[in-house]
């Protein structure tokens, strides 16, 4: 391994669903996305992933439907736009049971559950997968979910946050403060499981929750999962640097990605947390062949099967805006809504007509693809990492499962000669190995203030 090279992270980005991302491939002869229902899809794809050393599998998840573009779900239904769409939390026991290594990290939305019982869902997942499991932390931005559970309308984008932030505290309670180190002794000898005194009740009036209780499961490998979060808005931002381990972005160049790596680090330290607290990663998709024009002609193909249309009810979605209303090239009003303010900061900045954003979309996705041979598309990922300060990729599918077994075929063995990318695992959770630090939370972390001294 090169010395002084830094180790790019790598995620696979999926979601429990046929169309995730790049939108209407699943009609692709060789398209296998529709067999998302069973469980050989999910530990197959495990596996091929631990061949290739990724660090974890990023599953997401939504909460409601995507009903903005055209007012309906006509469009969401007929392409598959994350519709229909499973539990993602589900399939993580089979997929550890089949892997060693590979990290998972899972989607839930706090808004529409109850942090007592959510705690005890990922203390189990932890001790199940040996310490491999992250939370992706959303608060929801769909008007359809806020409908479906009860809500009148969707919290607003800042109080989410603020509900979020105290959310956590509860939680942090619970995982790392009910059970102190060494409570649970397994004595037989003794008939003491679990030591009394070393187990303490949380007490939580707040704002937005009430919580009294001792936290159902014992101490996990990590206690607190890893900490994901993808909000780039400011208040997403703020709530970011207190909390969040590993942040996704889906910068449209590379010098938004610079100056929004360069802010979260910044506030990284305001918080008082280390500037490598946090390891970004950006979303990509990758299209690799043998030889340049191998990797043209598939990109190609899969363009001719893409749905620019199903991409731009997504993107309806994520910003409030019905753009079905619009011309192709009249000025669409981007003025600030509930939704996901830092895709519409984006689109307002850009002045992106509907024109525009079906151009962009070719792919049936928003985020950027890299399309070449190995040594190119290696080329690519150092570029970004080494102009922006990103950590690592997000990498979205394709044509599955081709779209990953091609990139751990042809582009790892490449960064690995490189000595870009690791040539085996590390021992140990998934926080040791993305930080080196052990698999507790650092104690300048937030949840370090809900600890018990011995």
């Amino acid at each position: 391994m090169a010395e002084g090279r830094q180790q790019i992270l790598l995620n696979a980005f999926n979601m429990n669903c046929v169309g995730h991302i790049n939108h209407g491939l699943w009609t692709h002869p060789r398209d296998r996305s529709a067999d998302y229902r069973t469980l050989p899809y999910w530990t197959g794809l495990a596996r091929t992933l631990e061949r290739g050393l990724f660090d974890g599998l990023f599953i997401a998840d939504i909460v409601g439907v995507y009903d903005v573009y055209q007012g309906n779900v006509d469009v969401t239904l007929r392409e598959s736009i994350q519709l229909p769409v499973n539990d993602p939390i589900v399939l993580v026991s089979a997929m550890a049971a089949a892997t060693r290594h590979l990290g998972f990290g899972v989607t839930v939305n706090l808004t529409y559950e109850q942090p007592y019982l959510l705690a005890r869902r990922f203390s189990t997942l932890d001790h199940l997968t040996h310490g491999r499991i992250g939370w992706n932390v959303v608060t929801g931005y769909l008007d359809s979910a806020a409908r479906a559970m009860g809500l009148k309308e969707q919290i607003a984008h800042d109080e989410r946050y603020d509900r979020a932030d105290e959310y956590l505290d509860v939680l942090y309670q619970l995982w790392e403060g009910s059970w102190e180190d060494g409570a649970v002794r397994r004595d037989k000898a003794e008939r003491v499981f679990t030591d009394p005194a070393r187990v303490h009740k949380v007490v939580h009036h707040g704002r937005y929750f009430d919580v009294e209780g001792y936290h159902l499961a014992e101490p996990s490998p990590q206690r607190t999962p890893v900490l994901f979060q993808a909000g780039s808005s400011g208040r997403g931002q703020r709530f970011a640097a207190r909390h969040a381990e590993c942040v996704f972005i889906s910068p449209p160049t590379k010098e938004a990605a610079r100056r929004t790596v360069q802010a979260l680090r910044e506030q990284l330290v305001a918080a008082g947390r280390a500037p490598g607290d946090i390891k970004v990663f950006m979303g990509t998709a990758v299209v690799a062949g043998r030889t340049g024009a191998e990797a043209r002609e598939k990109y190609a193909d899969y363009r001719a099967h893409a749905s620019r249309e199903a991409g731009l009810a997504h993107f309806a979605a994520s910003t409030g805006i019905d753009f079905a209303r619009y011309d192709l090239d009249a000025p669409v009003d981007y003025s600030p809504g509930n939704a996901i303010e830092s895709a519409t900061r984006t689109a307002q900045q850009h002045g992106w007509t509907r024109r525009k954003l079906l151009e962009l979309f070719e792919l049936g996705g928003r985020y950027p693809a890299i399309v070449g041979d190995a040594q190119q598309v290696a080329d690519e990922l150092q570029g970004w990492i080494a102009d922006t300060g990103i950590d690592g990729f997000n990498l979205s599918r394709t044509v599955v499962p081709e779209s990953y077994e091609g990139f751990v075929d042809l582009v790892v063995p490449e960064l690995q000669h490189r000595g870009v990318y690791k040539t085996a695992y590390a021992e140990g959770t998934l926080r040791s190995r993305l930080f080196g630090e052990g698999d507790r939370l650092p104690a300048r972390h937030a949840a370090a203030a809900f600890r018990r001294s011995a």
